[in-house]
Formats: structure tokens, sequence, C-alpha cells
């Protein structure tokens, strides 16, 4: 490419500023090559202004490290909100010299699929204000939880009734008075359920297929057992998977307090109707699948198995651990049928939440990088297909450990020492065997 085809230069982009972008900046500060990080908003923008008032980041605080920066507070377990971890982002950034340019959208990148690896510029970055970055390797960072996913039936529901996801909902007064539907029993689910039946609320909760984990076990929080023991998250994938894998979702334990377990038969006897499904939307009716009992049931037996894991691996290792007796266990008593109909008007259902999750947003890439879905089409987990090319912040195979937060160290990590041997190899350096 000439010169003329762009306005400036930098070795590395990195697309998003959340803790996997500035991950990889920092870890490329470490070798001593630099990076131009691009931001659509503000650094940690998701954390900050893009989740509910009241999230708490059940991996605690010892999982907000970054290359060359550990937590050293005294609350290792403790939980922290989404704004509390974007000040920690924002003072990493500051203190490491990072350079990552705000409020700069990005509008499209060329990968032209002819380029080579001794071009200086293999990726052309043109922003929505204007202006091309030309670099030899581009990083992309936002991760698979950018674009909010809404099922096709919401088309169907009474417009009368609010309806809002996750990423727009802030607290109770987000909705208008009267009960609330909470569709989905994720992270944010049953942490909005929670919320919003402690404010008075009366809540029902849509289910289906979701994970159970205890908040503690035998002296430790289940995040530090995963900490010691990261199979634990492909281990406890696997089980009940009919036909392969099941792809475990992230422990759902932080309620506001920081005490006690949460899972739907907490919420259950909290006071949270639970109901089925949602298949179909008739106007003002919802149609469920009678499955409520069947999933509390496969959750409880999920539960059950994450104790079962780590009894075992204390056992195998020989960890001096203590015993607890009883175990928790997932409460069933509140858990009853529901039936196959929602009607909203008569449960005074005013306002639906849905908290069925966030898909990829990898529109900015060309389509020869991407599948059919617009999913990135990858090597190995973190290289994309063309060279120069890399994703931080996506899963591995069965296993979440890339996406947690604590992940963009190692992300971040392995994309620099790529960056840093294909510098090396090119400088003809005798430096680069052993940065390999």
């Amino acid at each position: 490419m000439a010169a003329d085809e762009y306005d400036e230069y930098a070795e590395t982009v990195v697309i998003g500023a959340g803790q996997q972008g500035c991950g990889v900046a920092g870890a490329l500060r470490e070798r001593g090559r630099d990076a131009l990080v691009l931001e659509r908003g503000e650094i940690g923008q998701a954390w900050a202004h893009e989740r509910w008032d009241s999230l708490r980041i059940g991996s605690g605080n010892h999982s907000i490290r970054f290359p060359g920066r550990d937590y050293e507070g005294d609350d290792p377990y403790g939980c922290p909100s989404g704004p509390e971890l974007a000040r920690r982002l924002r003072r990493y950034v500051t203190d490491q010299g990072l350079r990552v340019r705000r409020h700069t959208a990005v509008r499209t990148v060329e990968c032209p699929p002819d380029a080579c690896a001794g071009d200086d510029v293999r990726f052309r970055t043109h922003l929505a204000s204007g202006g091309v970055i030309g670099s030899r390797n581009l990083v992309a960072a936002v991760g698979g939880y950018a674009a909010p996913r809404t099922p096709s039936l919401a088309a169907d529901v009474d417009p009368a009734v609010h309806r809002i996801h996750s990423r727009d909902y802030r607290n109770p007064r987000s909705l208008p008075d009267g009960a609330v539907l909470v569709v989905g029993a994720g992270i944010s689910g049953q942490q909005i359920a929670d919320e919003l039946v402690e404010s008075g609320r009366r809540t029902f909760l849509a289910v289906g297929r979701h994970r159970a984990w205890p908040r503690q076990y035998r002296g430790r929080s289940v995040q530090e057992w995963i900490r010691l023991l990261p199979d634990l998250y492909r281990d406890f994938g696997t089980m009940g998977g009919e036909g392969g894998p099941v792809l475990p979702g992230l422990p759902v334990t932080a309620v506001k307090d920081k005490s006690g377990d949460l899972n739907v038969g907490v919420l259950a006897a909290k006071g949270v109707t639970l109901v089925g499904s949602v298949r179909a939307a008739e106007g003002g009716r919802l149609l469920l699948r009678d499955n409520v009992v069947d999933l509390a049931r496969e959750s409880a037996r999920a539960f059950r198995g994450a104790l079962d894991l780590i009894d075992t691996a204390i056992r195998e290792y020989g960890f001096a651990a203590p015993e607890e007796h009883p175990a928790p266990e997932m409460p069933m008593a509140g858990v009853t049928a529901f039936g196959e109909t929602l009607d909203l008007a008569r449960q005074h259902v005013t306002g639906i939440v849905w908290c069925t999750g966030f898909g990829p947003d990898y529109g900015i890439l060309p389509r020869h990088v991407l599948d059919g879905n617009g999913a990135p089409l990858r090597r190995r987990g973190l290289i994309g297909t063309l060279p120069g090319l890399y994703y931080a912040g996506l899963p591995d195979g069965n296993s979440l450990a890339p996406v947690g937060i604590e992940g963009n160290v190692a992300t971040g990590r392995s994309i620099a020492r790529l960056i840093d041997v294909d510098h090396l190899m090119r400088s003809g350096s005798p430096a680069a065997s052993r940065a390999a």
C-alpha cells in the first residue's frame, strides 16, 4: 500500500478499550512495543455505562488484574460494581501510559487477502469521523458480548407492555409500575430478578437451561477454586450435555450483600415466580414450556456436580481443605410448576426485561474473515485467518477462561509475544528464537 492511502501509522491497532484491548496494549508495552487503542466511547464503556446499576462482578476483586498489575487491596473476594472495574481500568491505562483514543468509532477495516509478510501495512482502519490508520497488526478486542440478542418472538408481544434488553436496564425505576417478567436465568436475569423482588416488585422469571454454582465451598470461594483449578470450567462444561460438551456459563454467585448463594431456588424462596421457557407470544399471552421443575432439578444437579468436581480435585491432589457438612445445596422447596400460559394483563405485568444475552458484532471487518454467521474465522483461539489479525476476548473451545476478566492477562501476553516475534523475525534479530 502506498503511504498516501493512510493518514497515520501504528504498528498495532487495537479496537476496543475494555479489559481485553487494554490488556493487549499493556502486554505489548511490557515488551517495548507500542499500540494504538481505538474506543468508540469511554475506557471500560460497557462496564461503566451499559450494565445495570446494581451489577456485581462475581469473579471478585482478585480477578481484576492486568499485565503487570495484580490486585493489591484487602478484599480479594469482594464483588465490585461495573463502574468500579472501569475506574480501575482507567487508572491502569494512565499508569502504564497506554495510547487510547476515546470517542473514536471505527467505520470499517480493510484486510486485503493478498497482504504478505513483507508489508508494513496489512490493514487500513477507517474511522467514522474520517481518516485512515495503517497498521501491520490488528487486534479486534470487541469480544463476543457486543450486540444485544432479543428473541424474534419479542415482536409478537403486546406493544403496550414496556420491553427493554438488560443492556438498557439500570434499576427498578427503568420500568413502569406493576409486575415485571425477566426472561433468562443467566447472570443478568438472576441479578435483575433479585433486585426487582427485593424492591417490592412482583417478579416473574422465565427460566432456561443454565448452570448453578455455589458461592463458597470448603473454605474458599468458587472463583478461587476456578483460579486454582482452571480445568473446572472445561470439566463442568462437559456435564449433562446431549450430543457433546456444553459450554459452561460464568458463575451466577454475586448478590448485593456479598453473602449467600444466588440461584433459581433462592429466588423462588424470596418470592420470585418461576415460569417456563417462553416459546411464543400472542399479544398479551406468552406461551410457555411446562419445564420449570425439570430445569430447576437440572440446575440443582449441576450445583451438586460442581461440588463433586472440587471434592475430586481435593482428593486427587491431596489438598488440605476443611470438610463441609452439610454440603451446600440449591433449595427446591419454593420451586413449583407454573403451566403453559402467562397472561400478562391478568398478572399485571407491565414490563419485560430481556436477559437473553449478547452476540458478537464484527461488522467492521470484511466478510472474507468472518463465517456465515458473522463470527470470526480463527485458526486457533486468538489467531485470525490473515497474518497479523488477532482476536481478544472470545471463548477457546469448551473453555470460557479467555472471556473472564483476568483472562486478559494470558490473552494479551500471547498476542504480544506473537507480534514481538514477528518484529524480531523481520529485523533478522537472533533474539527471535529466544522470544518464541
